[in-house]
């Protein structure tokens, strides 16, 4: 399956849903090197799978899941193997990094705290939570597309997502952020 018709109709199936899957797979790992690795395997996937995706009217959820699945897979695996993983957010490479240079320093300060605080409050939340509150309240995803995404019941999805809220609010409360 390779040659210029292939190339083409790949692009025109994947690369609307690039930007999408790339924060996919963030929301799902929080780790640059792993979101990547993800990202990679999706698009492999996505290009071996060709064929079956030409087939299918809406490849976005379809990617979407194609990711989610390849995730748990990972996980799975990873914890068989019993490995330890290192939050490389925690070290400070990137995320936070720049402070627009017309901003006041000490609010530019605080806010970049407010936001390391509430990313770190959102890692303390229970994996199944932290997933569900970020596809929903950070990248936009509906109900019904995080039920595709993950095969999770709606009303399990909307009860996860209360749990996550209330638990941030909580948390952000007891450390005098809200």
């Amino acid at each position: 399956m390779t040659g210029p018709g292939s190339q083409a109709s790949f692009d025109r199936l994947v690369r609307p849903h690039i930007d999408r899957l790339y924060r996919l797979a963030w929301r799902l790992c929080s780790q640059r090197s792993e979101a990547e690795d993800l990202f990679q395997e999706i698009l492999v996937k996505a290009w071996l799978s060709l064929q079956d995706l030409e087939r299918i009217d809406e490849p976005g959820p379809w990617l979407s899941r194609m990711m989610y699945n390849l995730f748990i897979d990972d996980r799975r695996r990873y914890a068989r193997q019993r490995l330890v993983v290192v939050d490389e957010s925690a070290l400070g490479e990137e995320g936070f990094a720049g402070v627009p240079g017309r901003e006041d320093p000490v609010a530019a300060s605080d806010r970049v705290q407010v936001a390391e605080r509430l990313e770190t409050a959102i890692a303390e939340l229970h994996e199944d939570h932290r997933i569900v509150l970020l596809l929903h309240d950070a990248d936009g995803y509906k109900l019904t597309e995080i039920q595709e995404l993950t095969g999770t019941p709606v009303g399990t999805i909307k009860s996860r997502l209360h749990r996550a809220r209330a638990k941030l609010r909580k948390i952000l409360e007891q450390d005098g952020t809200l």
